[in-house]
């Protein structure tokens, strides 16, 4: 049987919830919700060093447009 790759993958429903629904819900920005993304996710997926490694990025430009904000 084919993998479903769009509509609801398996390495979305680990929880009751799917982690686009825990963004939306408490109004994440774009890269906030990437990092919570790629955090909840890394264990189910095939490469989860490449998916912590994606979050970091995501937390690291998050710091840097904060940083750039109080200065």
């Amino acid at each position: 049987m084919k993998k479903e790759m769009v509509n609801h993958p398996s390495h979305y429903n680990q929880g009751k919830i799917e982690v686009i629904d825990a963004i939306e819900d408490w109004g994440l920005n774009f890269s906030e919700g990437c990092v919570v993304k790629y955090v909840a996710r890394y264990r189910y997926k095939d490469a989860p060093l490449k998916d912590l490694k994606k979050a970091k990025w995501y937390l690291d430009r998050l710091i840097a447009f904060l940083e750039k904000e109080n200065d």
